[in-house]
């Protein structure tokens, strides 16, 4: 893919990181990066990846010539990799952030695209907007902003919960959510770690934004298990963080991701994603 040489440093070594740096590793990048615990550092030194502690305040050892992927999320003042960094972010080759598609609030069904306005509509939003804007300032503006929209894979997906029962579907006329396979963020992000002059908005997601209720169903179906029972929203007894997610209603278009990067989503749907998860954990592969 590169050359040896090449390197990603990480604020925030976690399940999307770690994707994207099983498949970097084996084509000669060094990666490095922060964990919060010595426990994880400990864990992911032991697979030859150069983890340090760090916990979001004071002075971060970042390598030079490093590409920087950041995955945290902001608090109130942003970013704590762009307040601790954001002074030696002009020499990295590249600066990419993990944001999401929550920036764009509620769109009613509609589509945001990787050009729509962002108009956030929950604290969370803002937040990710204002760190959006902290790394765009910090790196001249040639930042990449990635956002995500509803994130799945191995480890992370209905399975579980309709295997202790505690899965719903939930029933909201009209709602729907976009989503991506973990997978699939690794392979848009190895993308870009290829063009390190690409700049702008991209989004990661599959090409079939769907409603919840038939995602749980399917994968009940993939599990040989009756679906869960339908509940009416308001009826769910969600949490409030839950039941902000259904605040909003979007489908996600990924058009400039495709034509700028060559980047295909390989889980073009719900379908194809859950059917690779179930195979996955079945074989005992993670």
């Amino acid at each position: 893919m590169t050359s040896p040489q090449s390197l990603l440093f990480v604020f925030g070594l976690g399940y999307s990181a770690l994707q994207l740096a099983a498949e970097l590793r084996p084509a000669g990048w060094r990666v490095a990066g922060t964990v919060r615990t010595p426990r994880k550092a400990a864990e992911l030194q032991a697979q030859g990846i150069e983890a340090e502690v760090w916990a979001g305040e004071g002075a971060v050892n970042v390598p030079d010539n490093a590409h920087w992927l950041i995955t945290l999320p902001p608090g109130r003042e942003g970013c704590p990799a762009a307040l601790a960094a954001s002074a030696k972010a002009a020499s990295a080759p590249s600066i990419t952030y993990l944001s999401t598609t929550g920036v764009y609030g509620d769109q009613r069904g509609g589509w945001a695209f990787e050009w729509s306005p962002v108009a956030p509509a929950s604290p969370r939003a803002a937040a990710r907007v204002l760190a959006e804007n902290q790394w765009l300032g910090a790196s001249d503006g040639g930042a990449r902003i990635v956002r995500l929209p509803g994130i799945y894979g191995p480890g992370r997906s209905p399975f579980d919960r309709i295997r202790d029962r505690t899965a719903q579907r939930i029933i909201k006329p009209g709602q729907v959510f976009s989503r991506v396979h973990v997978h699939d963020i690794a392979s848009g992000l190895a993308a870009l770690m290829l063009r390190p002059r690409a700049a702008g908005v991209f989004h990661l997601c599959d090409d079939l934004p769907a409603p919840p209720q038939d995602v749980t169903a399917y994968a009940a179906q993939l599990l040989g298990l009756p679906p869960p029972p339908e509940v009416p929203f308001a009826e769910a007894g969600l949490s409030d963080m839950a039941a902000s997610f259904y605040a909003e209603c979007k489908r996600v278009g990924n058009a400039r991701a495709k034509s700028a990067l060559g980047w295909r989503p390989r889980y073009t749907s719900y379908r194809e994603g859950l059917a690779a998860v179930f195979a996955e954990e079945s074989t005992g592969s993670l």
